[in-house]
């Protein structure tokens, strides 16, 4: 498998893309602490730091999620102090270097409404996260059958330049047909549309769906490890967090959802490493 390379702004964006859609495009949905950003848990279960080797920046996030908190976060082979690893798994990271994009036109787009079939089609194919407000972070496409949805992809972290195409995923009664990669090239034309470039995540052992995404165009960027820590009390540092604490944006059910913290915390873990693709 050869690996690509690209310029050096850009590979830092995509070194720490949530932290720079967070700090961008994303900045809308940020939940922040200083040095540390999540999305409402609401929308994507992903947190991220400004630099790894920060001591502040883990701080930052400890008090971001409090004790007994979790965060999945890359590039991180072990716990800092004051963090517990709960678990861990290798990933790949690819860029449409070679992909068509077209747009198809049987691919419909997706929204709230549509939301209840997407959670339900991904209940059955186990594609990675995806939350009730997920559909708010980009274009999300579907293919229907009498009425059906039957296949779905769409846009999830959006770095300065970039979307990751995510959430592929074909309905197991109706793969081997081409649905998912008509409905990637379809993404692919609406980023590059803006001018932008796709990219996705995989599974290091996916072998199916890598072989998938290189045949159509996606070359390896980079190898890399998605984390889940536990902060401890230990982590989450006495310091001020100004007049207001941690700063979050007003969603449709306030700042944090209609669910409780506790629930979205075993959510979370539910749904372990969510930068994780499945084949689709």
């Amino acid at each position: 498998m050869s690996t690509v390379s690209i310029d050096a702004t850009s590979t830092h964006l995509l070194d720490n893309p949530a932290w720079a859609a967070l700090n961008g495009p994303h900045a809308h949905f940020a939940e922040r602490v200083g040095r540390a950003a999540r999305y409402p848990q609401d929308v994507a279960p992903f947190h991220a730091i400004s630099d790894n080797d920060d001591p502040r920046a883990w701080s930052d996030l400890a008090t971001l999620v409090g004790p007994g908190g979790t965060v999945s976060v890359r590039g991180v082979t072990e716990a800092p102090p004051g963090w517990e690893l709960v678990r861990s798994g290798h990933g790949v990271q690819l860029v449409g270097t070679g992909l068509r994009a077209e747009p198809d036109p049987e691919a419909v787009r997706l929204g709230p409404a549509d939301v209840p079939e997407i959670l339900a089609l991904v209940a059955r194919t186990e594609p990675g996260p995806y939350l009730r407000r997920t559909v708010e972070l980009g274009t999300y496409l579907g293919i229907r059958e009498r009425g059906r949805l039957i296949a779905l992809a769409g846009e999830r972290l959006h770095p300065p330049g970039w979307t990751e195409i995510s959430a592929v995923c074909t309905d197991p009664d109706h793969r081997g047909k081409g649905l998912a990669t008509r409905l990637v090239r379809a993404v692919a034309a609406g980023i590059r549309e803006r001018g932008e470039r796709p990219f996705l995540h995989a599974r290091a052992d996916n072998a199916d769906a890598i072989r998938l995404y290189e045949a159509i165009g996606f070359t390896l960027r980079r190898r890399t490890v998605f984390s889940l820590l536990r902060a401890t009390e230990a982590a989450v540092l006495k310091k001020p967090e100004g007049p207001e604490g941690p700063q979050r944006p007003e969603g449709p059910e306030g700042p944090e959802g209609p669910e409780g913290p506790e629930e979205l915390r075993e959510l979370r873990e539910l749904q372990e490493l969510g930068e994780l693709e499945e084949t689709a």
